[in-house]
């Protein structure tokens, strides 16, 4: 089996790349950052929603296919998939608002394009996904079978939310191009200036960091290996292990002390 670390590496690198790449578009061409209202605040939607929706969730996602997490305990990984996930998500929740208050203040309209539409859908469907993982896959209180339901429902859902992502950060890359340059600078768009140069490159970055994220979750041999367990214990929440490792314990502790007091009884 061909290890996954070269995939591995160029989805990071990729990724890094893409946030690079949004903070420098933002700063060179756009005025930097701020939080007052301004088209510097404006600023930080693209780069939260590049960093967050895009790319830390592309990170949470390929988590279980890094052959370093294939051995031992599972929970520490279960936990920090779904801490990267909760980051993701607060990211863009945050780069959200940030758009809104801008639009808000300036008496824009929010929410009449399709970028607006596709973005929003994401991000309500990614919050809903987060909520549904956490009860029914870390908190004991859904049954193996809803488990084994949707966990295929899970995956399938996860990637389709990534491919959400792409489309809403190309669409708005472009839509924020035209709106800048033809409105605002007076420089055509058409005319392929050194800032629609830039964006252009950095949405085709974008989606290439993806179809390595797809990539990856495309190999079934890059899966995490379940070897010797039944499919209840596959699909058990992580708190459910946890407690049932506990009573294991508690077991041989006693089955120790009842074995040593008989041993002691027949000396």
């Amino acid at each position: 089996m061909r290890s996954s670390y070269p995939c591995l590496l160029l989805c990071v690198c990729l990724g890094v790349a893409c946030v690079v790449g949004v903070c420098v578009w933002n700063a060179q061409w756009r005025g930097g950052f701020a939080w007052d209202g301004s088209g510097q605040q404006f600023n930080w939607h693209p780069v939260l929603m590049v960093s967050g929706l895009v790319v830390l969730y592309g990170y949470g996602a390929v988590l279980y296919r890094v052959p370093l997490t294939w051995d031992g305990d599972k929970r520490p990984w279960k936990l920090l998939h779904g801490g990267l996930m909760l980051a993701s998500l607060v990211l863009s929740v945050v780069g959200l608002s940030a758009v809104f208050q801008v639009h808000a203040g300036k008496g824009i309209p929010a929410l009449y394009s399709v970028h607006s539409w596709v973005g929003l859908g994401t991000v309500v469907l990614f919050a809903t996904q987060w909520v549904v993982g956490v009860l029914v896959f870390l908190l004991p209180c859904s049954p193996v079978s809803l488990r084994v339901v949707l966990k295929p429902v899970h995956v399938w859902l996860g990637t389709s939310i990534l491919s959400l992502s792409v489309a809403a950060c190309i669409s708005g890359i472009t839509e924020n191009l035209i709106f800048h340059l033809n409105e605002v600078n007076g420089t055509q768009y058409v005319t392929l200036p050194p800032e629609a140069l830039f964006a252009n490159s950095l949405g085709v970055l974008i989606l290439l960091f993806v179809l390595v994220v797809l990539r990856i979750l495309s190999n079934r041999s890059w899966e995490r290996p379940e070897p010797g367990l039944s499919q209840g214990a596959a699909y058990r929440p992580l708190l459910q292990e946890q407690r049932m490792k506990g009573q294991k314990k508690k077991k041989r502790a006693v089955l120790f002390h009842t074995r040593y007091f008989f041993s002691y009884l027949v000396v």
